[in-house]
């Protein structure tokens, strides 16, 4: 079957990484589902504990991980042996994940605004895997034929320009544009290019004394952040659940 997937669907030895990726989701999304309903008191779940002390998901998560990387190094590269513990590497991660928020914080921030971190973290790993099993190779190696690959010149020119443009766009306050950009090119030159976010390394060292760029700079994030918060937040409740709302301090009489 893994042999036939391979010929047929996926790029030669892709299966695992097919494999740790579809695990991944499906462990987060029924992770998820379940801590949605120990969250509204339905279904047999319930918060897991020893000696007092709460367990979560992040202490299988972190067990599994480690048992499916090293499995999967120690392994060969096809077979059932890979197939099995990318599985185990994707259920792992897709625990870990999932509290990424906690680790992040080192709080139990799950329910919270900051949680959402967890969630946005999670599809953008899914994101660039899936960019990853389509056939983009970090730093725009893909785009190079054979003689240039053939070529360590080239290989090492293409990937240190990009890599210069993924730098460009963190440093003006982009990190998913430069995440995304690490596989896509592209998208880091585009982000190289734009102006910078305000507050972010590039605006402060370079738009302090240029007050037009700072305004415009200002005046694109608010038009971006107000047309894209809310639909973002929206996928992200209905992926992950709503954040509680804050506890507001009862004011003094």
């Amino acid at each position: 079957m893994g042999h036939w997937l391979e010929r047929n669907i996926i790029e030669p030895g892709k299966l695992p990484l097919l494999l740790a990726l579809a695990a991944f989701v499906l462990t987060f999304l029924i992770t998820r589902v379940v801590t949605r309903m120990i969250r509204a008191g339905k279904g047999p779940f319930g918060n897991v504990s020893a000696g007092g002390v709460h367990l979560h998901h992040v202490v299988p998560g972190v067990a599994l991980t480690v048992l499916g990387g090293f499995g999967a190094v120690a392994s060969t590269r096809h077979g059932f042996g890979s197939a099995a513990f990318a599985v185990v590497f994707g259920i792992g991660a897709g625990l870990v994940l999932d509290e990424f928020a906690l680790i992040l914080h080192l709080d139990d921030v799950y329910w919270t605004e900051a949680g959402r971190k967890s969630v946005e973290v999670v599809v953008l790993t899914a994101a660039l895997v899936g960019l990853v099993l389509c056939g983009f190779v970090p730093f725009g190696v893909n785009d190079l034929n054979d003689d240039e690959l053939q070529d360590r010149g080239s290989v090492i020119v293409s990937v240190a320009v990009n890599f210069v443009f993924s730098l460009l766009a963190l440093a003006k306050g982009k990190a998913r544009t430069a995440i995304f950009g690490v596989i896509v090119p592209l998208i880091a030159l585009v982000g190289a290019l734009r102006l910078a976010r305000p507050g972010s390394p590039w605006a402060k060292r370079f738009y302090a004394r240029r007050p037009r760029a700072r305004a415009r700079s200002t005046l694109r994030a608010y038009h971006h952040d107000r047309r894209w918060a809310g639909p973002s937040r929206t996928v992200q409740d209905w992926i992950g659940g709503r954040p509680d709302e804050p506890v507001r301090a009862l004011e003094h009489q």
